[in-house]
């Protein structure tokens, strides 16, 4: 019994001498691919721009689309409507829709666009907090076209966790905001 206790108090002496290393948090490291661009244009839609290469494109009726993020887990939709006299409805259901996230967001903020050579103008909002989507946008000509869109993650909102994904993705919509062209 002796010897177990000498061994035991031996044992623990000899462990105590180990210096302990803390070691830092773990970090996490998200990296995208620099966005290639290029020129997408279906000849049933009266609009064309540029997309990254990294986004799918599901083309649906009416030229709707969705831009589908698969590494991300996220999608753009994308959706065209034709000025028929209710280019007034139309910007009004925009600005409520993104307003309506007012309740998990911590601030909403607005770009407008306004290119008068190439007849684009619209407004890109940019959505912080946890919020369903963290960016919606509209561009018209104000006459015959409008196209409204809303980036939205297959997960469950926490502006903390995507941000780095929503950043990327708001480089994304102003590129096609910025290279939006009508047919």
């Amino acid at each position: 019994m002796r010897f177990i206790l000498s061994l035991l108090v031996v044992t623990v002496l000899a462990s105590c001498q180990e210096e302990v290393l803390v070691k830092p948090k773990a970090k996490l490291r998200l990296d995208y691919p620099v966005q290639e661009y290029q020129r997408l244009s279906h000849n049933d839609c009266p609009f064309q721009f540029e997309i990254n290469g990294e986004a799918n494109l599901l083309l649906k009726e009416n030229c709707w689309m969705n831009l589908d993020y698969p590494k991300m887990k996220a999608t753009i939709y994308l959706t065209y409507y034709q000025i028929k006299d209710n280019l007034e409805s139309l910007l009004y259901d925009a600005q409520k829709l993104t307003y309506e996230h007012t309740i998990k967001a911590t601030n909403i903020m607005e770009q407008p666009r306004v290119d008068p050579v190439n007849k684009v103008y619209g407004m890109f909002y940019m959505i912080n907090g946890d919020a369903a989507t963290p960016s919606q946008f509209y561009v018209t000509d104000s006459v015959k076209h409008f196209i409204t869109g809303s980036v939205y993650f297959k997960t469950k909102p926490n502006f903390d966790s995507i941000y780095p994904a929503a950043m990327y993705l708001r480089d994304d919509i102003k590129h096609l905001m910025e290279t939006i062209r009508w047919n």
